[in-house]
């Protein structure tokens, strides 16, 4: 079974797919952690998230750490062999468990080379998403590489079912990007992967900071994708918030039981989770589990769907964006560039060169982000109102903890515990 078909049967008995960030560079702990999130009380797949100098195709200080017994980020697939990276998943990714490979690169080839050797076919990432907010790589040099990756990916042999592709462009910059960018983005991503020869793709959108906003671009997310990938097998996943996460337990947990809401209520298939130790340090695995744990509970419990206007606000936009790419060249690499060149894709507060940074995003006193700079986005007769005032840095700051202040608050406002469980 592919990992396209776990996700779908599971969703068809009515479940949510959870699952991990997790990447630990010795195979015995990787391994460790795969066990015990495939032993989570909730339907899972495992997670295998590569350190930060393969991301950069840095593999001589891997070498070096791994010699040195120096501590890395993640897994190193590239200069682990192949037949221990198969050993590490033997018994453990199958059928009833598939695994992804999460790497964050602008230069992935080696990355999938290595990957597609230990008998793995689903990843995550982009042109787009994994170049702007995580490296200096040229977009263009980034469109070249993720054109060639899905070349490598298809032309294996996957014995397991279709090789898997997952946007990250619904995440980029992980908050205050206004949602119909998210949206128009994750879409592009998809349409890319789709015109290079992928069918299974399943297309990402990170919680933000107004649950009806995200419900109505959940909406647009679907109608976009079935309008523009007619003959591929797809799916929704949601990121539960990556901005400031709260810094209290009972907050954070209180954050990624709306992210599962919001899962749940948009018909998304499947969510990544976030711990109660995002705000401080990387988590332990019991930390991960019990997040996993968590988000399928309160996944459980909910049970209404939400309604959403179709031609919602965040759907205009989003398709105005996209339409506004589409027609800027006929091949949708060359286009992607274009559009960021001219503006008409344009990041805010993204530092990458090849990103115009005129746009400006605001947070209205309900939550829903919106633009306070259009630059040379083509939605001038498209959004409805945008703020006038000045984005200054008090402003900035606010709007970046705002999540985290408000689910942190809510947490020291209900009754303190006791040791023994009294208020």
């Amino acid at each position: 079974m592919s990992f396209e078909e776990f996700v779908a049967r599971r969703h068809a008995a009515g479940e949510l797919v959870v699952q991990p960030r997790m990447g630990f560079a010795d195979p015995a702990a990787m391994r460790a952690g795969l066990a015990a999130t495939r032993s989570a009380a909730a339907a899972t797949v495992g997670t295998v998230t590569l350190d930060s100098y393969t991301r950069v195709c840095d593999t001589a200080s891997v070498a070096h750490a791994l010699r040195n017994g120096i501590a890395l980020n993640g897994y190193p697939i590239v200069n682990h062999p192949a037949d221990v990276t198969r050993a590490m998943l033997d018994g453990l990714e199958g059928p009833e468990f598939p695994v992804q490979v999460r790497h964050g690169s602008a230069r992935p080839a080696d990355i999938f080379r290595a990957m597609i050797a230990a008998g793995l076919h689903a990843t995550e990432g982009g042109p787009v998403s994994y170049c702007l907010p995580y490296s200096r790589t040229p977009l263009d040099e980034s469109v070249r590489n993720w054109a060639h990756c899905c070349d490598l990916l298809l032309d294996a042999e996957h014995p397991a079912g279709r090789p898997h592709l997952e946007t990250f462009g619904g995440c980029m910059m992980g908050q205050l990007c206004p949602p119909s960018e998210l949206v128009a983005l994750s879409v592009l991503e998809a349409l890319f992967f789709y015109r290079r020869g992928v069918r299974s793709i399943s297309v990402s959108y990170a919680q933000q900071t107004n649950m009806t906003q995200d419900q109505e671009a959940v909406s647009a997310l679907r109608r976009l994708c079935a309008e523009l990938l007619p003959e591929a097998t797809w799916h929704v996943v949601i990121y539960a918030y990556m901005g400031l996460f709260p810094r209290t337990s009972d907050g954070a947990r209180g954050l990624l039981g709306t992210a599962a809401e919001l899962a749940v209520s948009t018909g998304s298939e499947r969510l990544i989770v976030k711990t109660t130790a995002e705000a401080h340090r990387i988590p332990t695995v019991a930390e991960n589990v019990a997040a996993l744990e968590h988000a399928g509970a309160v996944a459980r419990s909910v049970t209404g769907k939400a309604t959403v206007d179709r031609d919602n606000q965040v759907y205009r936009e989003a398709y105005a964006l996209v339409d506004a790419v589409l027609n800027s060249h006929a091949d949708l690499g060359r286009a992607i560039v274009v559009a960021f060149k001219r503006g008409l894709l344009d990041v805010p507060y993204c530092l990458h060169p090849d990103n115009a940074g005129q746009a400006r995003s605001y947070l209205d006193p309900t939550g829903r982000l919106g633009w306070s700079e259009l630059g040379s986005l083509p939605l001038r007769r498209v959004v409805e109102s945008h703020h006038a005032d000045r984005i200054t840095s008090s402003t900035l700051m606010s709007a970046l903890s705002h999540i985290q202040n408000v689910y942190d608050a809510e947490a020291l406002e209900q009754p303190m515990r006791a040791i023994g469980g009294e208020s």
